[in-house]
Order: C-alpha cells, then structure tokens, then sequence
C-alpha cells in the first residue's frame, strides 16, 4: 500500500470555484492549512515601453493530510 504525503499543494483550476477545490481536498483526506496567491502578468506595449500588467491570479492551498 502506497502513503498519501502529509503536504501536498491544491491549485484552484481555469473553471472551478474555491468551495469546490476545497470539496476535492476533502475527498482526498486533507484540510487546508495556508492559502496563497500569485499574481499574473501579461506583457503589453504602452507607449513604445513594454510593461508588465496584471492579468489574474492563480490561487493554490496548501493541504495536511488529516
């Protein structure tokens, strides 16, 4: 029988909500203990400078197991 690990990382995916990722934490036997969030940016053109802009965030929990 292979052991879960005690930590492992959850991203919240492209089409799914937070109460839904920490649904499927709890399906695999593990509680959130830290969230974090990293923002996202695009590169665009403005006035002839390339500038880094926020274009979203990517939001992963951090789970134990239980």
């Amino acid at each position: 029988m292979t052991t879960k690990p005690k930590k492992q990382k959850f991203i919240v995916e492209e089409n799914e909500t937070i109460d839904e990722c920490l649904d499927r934490m709890k399906r695999e036997g593990y509680f959130p203990v830290r969230r974090m969030e990293q923002p996202i940016f695009k590169e665009e053109m403005i006035n002839n400078v390339v500038e880094a802009v926020p274009c979203g965030r990517k939001i992963v929990f951090e789970g134990k197991l239980l």
